[in-house]
């Protein structure tokens, strides 16, 4: 059976969608899914699930979520090879020095692959920033809060919502896949 990360979006920020992580794995593991790990209290979360499509994974966690927790909350869901690409194609990997300073805003859905062909720069931030396949990698040297808003490019042009995830956690996650 596969391996899948699942990241939730906008849990444990503040007072707002409050999860424990306790609760989390109990809910994924009653869900049916198996060898149930989270990471951090954000929701990272690497489980074992039947060999399905992830975008059905994600509305399978969301539905439960909803019902259980009676909370809104989107995820990503990625395969561990899709992981493994997120990884394997940092474009700044030479001069991203700080894990907690290089984000990767996961898609919540695949977007479509004329959209992200060539990895184009993000127009808010051409130096720093770069469309992937499954991600936008953004290399904040000042902290996020200093960096350009990419969220209305990605929004607009890629028409997917994101997660953001720093790069301690993305290759923690794939360590744990």
């Amino acid at each position: 059976m596969p391996r899948f990360a699942v990241l939730l979006r906008g849990i444990n920020l503040g007072r707002a969608k409050r999860v424990a992580m306790a609760d989390l794995r109990a809910l994924l593991e009653d869900a049916g899914y198996t060898d149930v790990r989270t990471h951090l209290n954000s929701g990272n979360v690497v489980l074992t699930g039947e060999d399905a499509d992830p975008a059905e994974h994600a509305e399978r966690i969301e539905n439960a979520i909803r019902e259980r927790l009676g909370i809104q909350v989107r995820c990503a869901v990625l395969t561990a090879d899709e992981l493994r690409t997120v990884v394997d194609d940092h474009p700044f990997a030479g001069v991203a020095d700080n894990g907690s300073r290089m984000m990767a805003h996961v898609f919540l859905r695949p977007v479509d692959p004329a959209l992200v062909a060539g990895h184009p720069p993000v127009p808010q931030d051409p130096e720093r920033a770069r469309v992937g396949d499954r991600a936008v990698y953004q290399w904040c040297p000042d902290g996020l809060m200093a960096a350009p808003d990419i969220g209305p490019y990605v929004q607009q042009r890629l028409r997917v919502d994101v997660t953001a995830r720093n790069w301690n956690t993305i290759t923690k996650l794939s360590e744990l896949i």
